[in-house]
């Protein structure tokens, strides 16, 4: 899989890494989620990395991942994790630290 990336990404903007395994309805479900999610909420300000844990085992043993799918908000601070489908646009909104408004 590859990341969406938008160019230009400055330091306030956010840095997002979803990690999926293979092409599982679930994992396929969670890109299509939080790809809409961050171009409805953040568009253009957002760098979105998609990394198959089976294609690179060593990242998801470098982030100590237990499950997937999981989104890492590495930036703005503070870091968090979201595991799951991303299905929960407000729950998903809420770890992002947005507003569903």
């Amino acid at each position: 899989m590859t990341g969406v990336h938008q160019r230009g990404v400055a330091p306030h903007d956010y840095i997002l890494r979803l990690f999926v395994a293979g092409h599982t309805q679930r994992s396929l479900r969670a890109v299509r989620n939080i790809t809409r999610l961050c171009e409805e909420h953040l568009s253009g300000h957002f760098d979105l990395e998609i990394v198959d844990v089976y294609q690179q085992p060593e990242k998801a043993v470098e982030h100590q991942l237990i499950a997937a799918p999981t989104l890492i908000k590495v930036s703005p601070l503070p870091a968090r994790r979201m595991v799951g489908d991303l299905s929960d646009t407000g729950r998903v909104l809420a770890g992002l630290g947005l507003s569903a408004g």
